[in-house]
């Protein structure tokens, strides 16, 4: 066993200080009014429908994992390919990101109504409450991933004997794990939520010219369900699966970095990543606790109070990281430091780019709502635009952030020496960390979002004041603004977080080739065992290059493999979406009395229908990231896998950023309208930007958000089948 410093007990204890506070913001939540009778039915019917079917989603899961339990199972103890620790990790990666989910989404709705509650009283409080029960999600979601980290890395040492290499590679499996549970809560999600968002809005707003969330409506319920199950529940599993993975795949690459050196210096490698996510829940904490505004804030005001809090954790953990890799010992820490602060910053840099794209306070989306002048079709057409143009700045600034992270890890050796590359691509991935160190405050604002945006819709279906309706509206325009930013936050973790795991599918290959026997011959010609080849060795060895047309297939299938995904989702939303539309026009037709408010509408159809077509939905496209790198490791190869991933990584992560911008700039170009520009509610461009907005929400909640767990989870299913890949060699 190896000697765990005491200071590696820390991470335990931060994960147990951000659970303590995520219980104590939901209690303090709970204990806040939520308000009238009306308001609590509303409440109520939006809770029952989300975990009814978050159940019914999870139970379609379970069978899933059983099954792939029982192949990892086959793989360790049958044809011993695997460490036999791994079916274990895997089910408890996605038992605590399901987890998460389920706490994060229980918050959400019972903050929705408390939150138009407090809207009566002032902005303020309702911005408190909303973005407090958002800190609930991020909380938890930090506290169960280090818990999780924590007590594998505690059970491993003292049962795993084959050292900290095969220790960090079996427990990214548990993020394998992670990432299965996420992928299907949000295309299961996002499915669901779009289906009733667009059902509800081309007929309810287009046809019937009633408001949005106007009780009328069939669909409103479900679309109000579906923030939850996709927005909250989905995007908890999400970030959750990211955090993790930047930081197992972290300390995966610093134990192979440092494997020649071992002892001391090695471990402190591993745990270096896990402490400064630790410490990043203390400084996210200070964060959540400086956001507050004023009334009568405009959307600028209410972007520079939460900027406020993320900013000042950010600046924080950038200072604090010199301490910790100072304090630790780790070599180069002033390099290591510095590639960390190379993650921070492009996270507020891609934050700050979606937030021009995508909130209505800049041209972009004001020229998208213009265009609402001229018809639906210039909406689109500038929205597709948009979205396009935005992903150059995301692009750039993670090309940026890699060479730089890269460069500061190994002393600016531009060598490609064995060691330069093992020290660089550490960097790669503890700048990841670094980005995502402060997960509990800016996974707070994405997941304030979907709270505000029910918090609107209880208004409206409760029919409060116009100046509540004006508050919620504020705290959702906001929302669309954060969750937009979230998502742009969580692509580019993905892309610095995968870039790390293709590093840590080389190291797991070579156990892999190790535990078969199988030697391979270096640069100079001799043969020798796996475990002690360099990278370069590594792949002359397998010819990983651009002249070998199994990588080029590779990367071909993985470009495809994005298109793909997102063309499945998307059709399953249109599918959805139709059903939802007939079921609509049907109870407008049939049912007396609707539109005129003297009848209530069939809310509980409308849910089953989502609730349907996203259980069926999302398992053909989900199960389809799991098989296609397992296909491509069996047929093509080692060079293969690694095409496949490349080209995964690189189409998935821009195509990723468009849809999530595009989608986000239609919402808010529509949110523009509504306000009083262009002719305001019930105008000829309010009724293009619906149309807009329509188009946009599975681009920006089903398609694009999945999209950068699509591209970790082919990594994980393909370090996790490294040994099957092997087996067919």
């Amino acid at each position: 066993m190896n000697n765990i410093p005491s200071v590696f007990w820390l991470i335990p204890v931060a994960s147990l200080v951000a659970l303590g506070m995520a219980w104590y913001f939901f209690k303090s939540m709970l204990d806040s009014d939520e308000g009238t009778p009306r308001m609590k039915e509303i409440a109520k019917y939006v809770r029952d429908g989300a975990m009814a079917y978050l159940k019914q989603q999870y139970k379609v899961v379970t069978y899933v994992f059983i099954a792939l339990a029982v192949l990892f199972a086959i793989m360790a103890y049958v044809l011993h390919v695997q460490n036999p620790w791994v079916p274990f990790a895997f089910l408890t990666g996605g038992f605590f990101s399901g987890l998460a989910g389920f706490f994060g989404m229980k918050t959400a709705t019972y903050a929705s109504g408390r939150t138009a509650n407090a809207a009566r009283k002032s902005l303020d409080a309702g911005l408190k409450i909303a973005f407090r029960s958002g800190a609930v999600m991020g909380l938890t979601v930090v506290g169960l991933g280090l818990l999780d980290i924590a007590i594998w890395f505690i059970v491993l040492n003292i049962f795993d004997t084959d050292g900290l290499i095969s220790i960090t590679t079996t427990m990214l499996t548990f993020g394998m794990g992670a990432s299965t549970q996420a992928l299907f809560a949000r295309v299961g999600g996002g499915i669901y939520t779009k289906a009733a968002d667009v059902g509800a809005d081309i007929v309810g707003k287009v046809e019937a010219d009633i408001p949005e969330d106007d009780p009328r409506n069939p669909a409103t319920i479900a679309d109000n369900v579906g923030d939850n199950v996709g927005d909250v529940a989905g995007m908890g599993a999400d970030l959750y699966e990211s955090y993790c993975g930047s930081v197992l795949s972290t300390a995966a690459l610093g134990a192979a970095a440092y494997a020649a050196v071992g002892g001391d210096t090695q471990l402190k490698a591993v745990i270096a990543p896990m402490l400064i996510a630790a410490v990043g829940v203390f400084l996210s904490l200070i964060g959540i606790f400086l956001v507050r505004t004023k009334e009568g804030a405009t959307m600028r005001d209410l972007l520079k109070s939460l900027s406020l809090g993320t900013n000042v954790s950010a600046a924080l953990i950038a200072v604090a990281t010199f301490a910790i890799l100072y304090l630790l010992g780790v070599e180069n820490w002033k390099g290591l430091s510095c590639s960390v602060i190379t993650g921070l910053l492009a996270g507020v840099i891609i934050g700050q780019a979606t937030e021009y794209y995508t909130s209505h306070s800049y041209k972009p989306t004001q020229k998208i709502s213009e265009a609402g002048l001229t018809g639906s079709a210039t909406v689109i057409i500038k929205g597709i635009g948009t979205g396009m143009i935005s992903t150059c700045i995301p692009v750039i600034t993670i090309g940026v952030a890699i060479m730089l992270s890269y460069l500061c890890a190994n002393g600016f050796d531009l060598s490609m020496s064995s060691e330069s590359l093992a020290h660089g691509l550490y960097g790669v991935g503890i700048a990841a960390v670094g980005m995502l160190s402060t997960l509990g405050i800016t996974l707070a604002t994405d997941a304030y979002g979907p709270i505000a945006d029910n918090a609107g819709g209880n208004a409206e279906m409760s029919e409060l004041g116009e100046e509540v309706r004006h508050r919620t509206d504020a705290l959702d325009a906001l929302g669309n603004t954060t969750a937009a930013t979230g998502k742009g936050f969580a692509i580019g973790s993905a892309a610095l977080t995968a870039l790390a795991l293709l590093a840590s599918y080389i190291e797991e290959i070579k156990i892999a080739m190790q535990r078969a026997g199988i030697e391979l011959t270096n640069l100079a010609g001799q043969t020798i065992e796996a475990k002690n080849a360099t990278i370069p060795d590594f792949m002359n060895f397998f010819q990983v290059n651009l002249m070998n047309p199994k990588v080029l297939v590779g990367a071909f299938i993985g470009a495809m493999a994005a298109f793909l995904f997102c063309g499945l989702t998307m059709e399953a939303v249109g599918r959805a979406a139709q059903k939802m539309v007939v079921e609509v026009r049907r109870q407008f037709r049939e049912i007396a009395g609707i539109l005129e408010g003297k009848a209530t509408p069939d809310y509980g159809r409308c849910v089953e229908i989502s609730t349907r077509a996203a259980q069926h939905e999302m398992i053909f496209p989900s199960i389809l990231a799991i098989v296609i790198p397992i296909i491509v490791g069996c047929v093509l190869g080692v060079a293969g896998v690694l095409g496949l991933l490349v080209g995964g990584l690189s189409c998935g992560f821009t195509l990723a950023v468009f849809m999530a911008n595009a989608g986000g700039a239609w919402d808010n170009a529509k949110k523009n309208v509504e306000e009083g520009n262009f002719g305001g509610k019930g105008s000829f461009a309010h009724k293009a930007t619906i149309v807009g907005d329509t188009v946009g929400d599975p681009f920006k909640d089903t398609s694009g958000p999945s999209l950068n767990i699509l591209i970790k989870l082919m990594s994980m299913v393909s370090i996790v089948m490294a040994g099957l890949t092997v087996w067919f060699i």
